[in-house]
C-alpha cells in the first residue's frame, strides 16, 4: 500500500502539471532558507548576509525536420515551435546552500498537432546545516526525458515524438546527523527517501529507503582507525516486489603515508535477492586511496558481497587547461544508467569537477559552470548511454573516459562509456527488457568541440554514437548524430543561435534518418 502511495503521489504532481512541479521543489528551498534565516536571527550578526538570487529566462525556438517521428522508415516532415520560460535561483548562507535551475517547455507540431505537449527540466539540490554542527538537511531533485526501454526506438533529441520516450522525475530527502563524543569517537547517523517515477503506465514506480548508522575512531597504533557500520537497504517497485538488504561491518584503515592508505573490512549481510525471505551471508573487501597531489586522485575497492562481487576503480587528474576521468564499477542499482540522485550530464559534471579549484563552494560553482556552458556554447546534458527503466534491482558494471580541454577559445571533450546491466532479483516476475534478455548491452562515445570566433559568436561541432543489445547475441540499435550549432550574442542577456543535425538509426528494420534545422532566441531577465 505505501509503494502505491508514493507511486500516486509523484504521478499525481507530474499528472497536475508543469507548475506543480516547480511549486513542490521551491516550497522545499523556501522551507530552508526559512530555517536557514531563522538560524540567523538567533546567531546574530556573526553570521555573513544571505544571499538569494532569482535568474528568470525566455527560450524560443523553431525547428524544421524531414522525420519528426523517431524510428519512422519513410520520414515524416514538420515545424516544432517550441517555448522555454526558465528561472535559475541560487540561495547560500553559513548554514543554507541550495541551487534550483527549472524550465517548461511548451512543444506544439504544425502537422501532427495531437503530439502537442508539456515537458519539465529540473536539476535541484541544497543543503542545510539545521543545527549547528549536528543536523544536516540534503535534499535533491531531477525531472527529465528518458527511454522507457533499452531495446526500444531512442531518441537523441527531446522534442522527437517517440513512444519510448517519457518523463522520469526523481526526488529525494536525507536528513542526517554527525558529531563526536567525548573527543573519541566520530558519529554519523542518515535516512533517506528516494522516489522515482515517470509518466508512462508501462514500467514500475520505485521508492527507495536507506538507513546507516557508523561509528568511526583512532587506535593507539598511529595512523591505524576502525570504523563500524550498520545499513539497510529496501527497494520496492509498484508493479514487482521488495527487496531488503542489511550489512554490518568492521572496518579498519591504515594510513601508510599522507597520501596513500589501505583499508579492509568484514561482516554479514542479510539480504533477500534470491530468495523470498533473508538469507545471512559472510561480507568482506579491500580498498585503497591514493591522493598524490591536489589535482590527481586514484582510489579502489572490492567486496564480496551475498550476490557475488562488486568494484570500483577511480582515477581524476586536472591541469590547468584539461580534466581527465576514467572509472569502472560494478555495483547493484534500482534505475540502470541513471543514479538515483540524478545528474545533469557528463559534460556537467567533468566541468563541475574541473572548476573545483577556481570554486569550493558547490552553488557558486553550479553558476560558474553553467555561465561556461553558455559562453562556450555547450550542451549540458549530453550523455552518452540513454538511460533505461527497470521493474526490479539489477545489477551494472559502467566503465566510462571522460576527458576535457579547456583552451582559451576552444573547448573540446571527449566521453565514451559502456555498461553491462542484469537482473539481479531473480525472484521478481515484472516485465521490463530483463524479461526477455538476461543482459544488456550498451556502449557509446560523444566528441564535442566547440570555439569562440568572436567575444560574442561561438561555433561547436558534436559526433556521437550509441549502440545497444543483448550480449547473446541478439542486436539491438545503433544511432549517430552529427550537428553543427553558431551561437551569437544580441545582447548582454540574449543570444540567438543555428543548429544543424543529422541523426541515422541502423536496427532490425530499415536504417532511418533525420535531418534538421533549428533557429533559437535565449534571452535572460
Amino acid at each position: 500500500m505505501r509503494r502505491a502511495h508514493d507511486k500516486e503521489h509523484v504521478r499525481q504532481v507530474l499528472v497536475a502539471g508543469p507548475c506543480a512541479c516547480l511549486v513542490v521543489t521551491f516550497s522545499i528551498l523556501q522551507m530552508l532558507m526559512s530555517t536557514s534565516a531563522r538560524g540567523q536571527e538567533l546567531m546574530g550578526d556573526a553570521l555573513p548576509a544571505r544571499a538569494f538570487e532569482v535568474k528568470p529566462r525566455l527560450s524560443l525556438s523553431e525547428t524544421w525536420t524531414n522525420n519528426v517521428q523517431a524510428g519512422n522508415v519513410v520520414g515524416s516532415s514538420d515545424q516544432i515551435t517550441e517555448i522555454s520560460p526558465g528561472v535559475q535561483i541560487r540561495a547560500e548562507s553559513s548554514r543554507l546552500q541550495a541551487y534550483l535551475d527549472y524550465a517548461l517547455n511548451k512543444l506544439h507540431y504544425a502537422q501532427t498537432k495531437s503530439s502537442d505537449r508539456l515537458q519539465n527540466s529540473l536539476n535541484a539540490f541544497g543543503t542545510l546545516e539545521a543545527i549547528e554542527k549536528f543536523l544536516f538537511i540534503d535534499v535533491s531533485a531531477t525531472i527529465a526525458q528518458q527511454s522507457i526501454s533499452a531495446l526500444g526506438t531512442q531518441s537523441v533529441i527531446e522534442s522527437s515524438i517517440n513512444s519510448n520516450q517519457t518523463e522520469v522525475a526523481n526526488w529525494r530527502v536525507s536528513p542526517r546527523i554527525q558529531g563526536r563524543l567525548a573527543n573519541i569517537v566520530n558519529y554519523e547517523a542518515r535516512w533517506s527517501r528516494t522516489l522515482v517515477d515517470s509518466k508512462s503506465d508501462l514500467r514500475s514506480g520505485l521508492g527507495q529507503t536507506d538507513w546507516l548508522a557508523r561509528l568511526s575512531g583512532d587506535t593507539p597504533l598511529q595512523g591505524l582507525g576502525w570504523t563500524l557500520d550498520s545499513s539497510r537497504q529496501t527497494v520496492g517497485f509498484t508493479e514487482g516486489r521488495t527487496t531488503e538488504a542489511d550489512l554490518y561491518l568492521l572496518g579498519l584503515g591504515y594510513l601508510l603515508t599522507p597520501q596513500f592508505s589501505l583499508s579492509a573490512n568484514i561482516g554479514v549481510e542479510s539480504s533477500n535477492y534470491a530468495s523470498e525471505a533473508k538469507e545471512n551471508f559472510t561480507s568482506r573487501g579491500l580498498g585503497f586511496s591514493w591522493r598524490p597531489s591536489d589535482r590527481t586522485t586514484l582510489s579502489g575497492s572490492t567486496d564480496q558481497r551475498s550476490f557475488g562481487r562488486t568494484h570500483r576503480l577511480d582515477l581524476a587528474h586536472r591541469t590547468g587547461r584539461t580534466a581527465w576521468k576514467l572509472s569502472d564499477a560494478q555495483s547493484t542499482s534500482a534505475t540502470p544508467g541513471q543514479s538515483l540522485q540524478g545528474s545533469i550530464g557528463s559534460v556537467y559534471d567533468i566541468l563541475f569537477s574541473q572548476f573545483a579549484s577556481i570554486e569550493p563552494n558547490p552553488t557558486a560553482r553550479a553558476q560558474l559552470v553553467n555561465a561556461y556552458l553558455q559562453v562556450n556554447n555547450l550542451s549540458p546534458n549530453t550523455r552518452v548511454l540513454t538511460p533505461f527503466l527497470s521493474a526490479a534491482q539489477t545489477l551494472s558494471r559502467q566503465q566510462d573516459v571522460l576527458f576535457a580541454l579547456l583552451g582559451v577559445r576552444s573547448t573540446l571533450t571527449f566521453i565514451a562509456s559502456q555498461t553491462k546491466s542484469q537482473r539481479l532479483d531473480t525472484l521478481s516476475v515484472a516485465q521490463d527488457d530483463y524479461s526477455t534478455l538476461t543482459q544488456i548491452k550498451q556502449q557509446g562515445f560523444s566528441i564535442n568541440f566547440s570555439h569562440r570566433l568572436a567575444p560574442d559568436m561561438s561555433m561547436s561541432v558534436l559526433g556521437s554514437m550509441q549502440k545497444i543489445g543483448g550480449t547473446d547475441g541478439s542486436s539491438g540499435e545503433r544511432t549517430s548524430l552529427l550537428s553543427l550549432n553558431l551561437t551569437q550574442s544580441l545582447a548582454k542577456n540574449a543570444t540567438i543561435s543555428s543548429t544543424w543535425r543529422h541523426v541515422k538509426t541502423h536496427g532490425a528494420s530499415e536504417p532511418t534518418r533525420e535531418t534538421a534545422l533549428t533557429f533559437n532566441i535565449n534571452v535572460l531577465f
